[in-house]
């Protein structure tokens, strides 16, 4: 266990919670982690924009009973306490940044390191930045755009993804009623209560004046889906650590599976469209994550 790292957790509860510090900005990153404690950890897990880690301890629950996975809050979301002012935003690279420093900070043998969406895309940046400490990539629908969009430059404040996170509701009289506001509904329409109800675990927080509001402020949210300012592209080219992709079906926004054709044959990257599932693929298919992360 690394030195520094602080846990809390109950007997009958399967996961730990932890936060580390010691990265270029005040503040921790918070996580999940999961699995064995007896063992150093194997899996480093990403979570989507506007999600947390904790959201994905069911979907990671398989996996773990043989590996210990860190699922880690990124800036702004969840239980992490780095800056998150949406008004002075650089891009994802302030996720990747991070995520490079983490690794190198915390993690002493090589990572899976895995994500999903925008975390799928940081990992992804992360890697090439500290190719020592990855030993394989899985991703899940990560957002890699199609390569003549310019992300450096993108500001699109009429978006529908922005005004969507713009008007998503912040505030809740508690977890249950959260719960009941968001089953079957938007993002979450093809997720199982339990995952909702670990959403809204690591996701709300309390506010002076009672109730709860979302730990990723609406605002926050908007600012990633408004200015990207990364390419994936680079990243992909400069990592070697074997890849595995596991693209959505309907509405995906990895447009790599287009590519394909283009990747060096001696390239260790492998990509599978699952049939049936959407965006938010791995709350549908668990199961494919489970197999993506422990195989050999």
């Amino acid at each position: 266990m690394p030195s520094g790292l602080s846990l809390n957790a109950t007997p009958k509860s399967p996961a730990r919670l932890g936060r580390l510090g010691g990265l270029a900005d005040p503040g921790e990153i918070a996580f999940v982690d999961l699995g064995p404690d007896d063992r150093p950890v194997d899996v480093v897990f990403c979570h989507a924009n506007g999600v947390n880690g904790g959201a994905y301890r069911s979907v990671l629950a398989p996996a773990a009973r043989t590996l210990r996975i860190w699922a880690l809050d990124l800036r702004g979301h969840g239980s992490t306490t780095l800056p998150a002012d949406p008004d002075r935003r650089v891009g994802w690279t302030e996720f990747s940044d991070d995520l490079a420093a983490f690794l190198r900070a915390h993690i002493e043998r090589p990572v899976i390191l895995s994500g999903h969406s925008m975390g799928g895309t940081v990992s992804l940046m992360a890697a090439a930045e500290a190719p020592e400490k990855v030993r394989r990539l899985v991703l899940f629908d990560p957002a890699i755009m199609p390569r003549l969009w310019d992300g450096h430059t993108e500001r699109r404040d009429d978006a529908p993804l922005v005004l969507g996170a713009l008007k998503r509701r912040a505030s809740f009289p508690d977890k249950a009623a959260a719960v009941d506001a968001l089953v079957g509904r938007g993002i979450f329409r093809t997720w199982s209560r339990q995952q909702i109800a670990d959403y809204v675990e690591g996701g709300l927080r309390p506010v002076a004046d009672g109730g709860l509001t979302l730990a990723c402020r609406p605002e926050w949210e908007a600012s990633n889906y408004r200015i990207h300012n990364c390419d994936p592209w680079d990243a992909l080219a400069r990592v070697r650590a074997p890849i595995v992709i596991r693209r959505a079906e309907t509405g995906s926004p990895c447009a790599t599976v287009e590519h394909e054709p283009e990747f060096d044959p001696a390239w260790p990257i492998e990509i599978e469209t699952i049939a049936g599932t959407t965006h938010f693929l791995p709350m549908e298919r668990p199961d494919v994550v489970a197999e993506a992360l422990t195989r050999p």
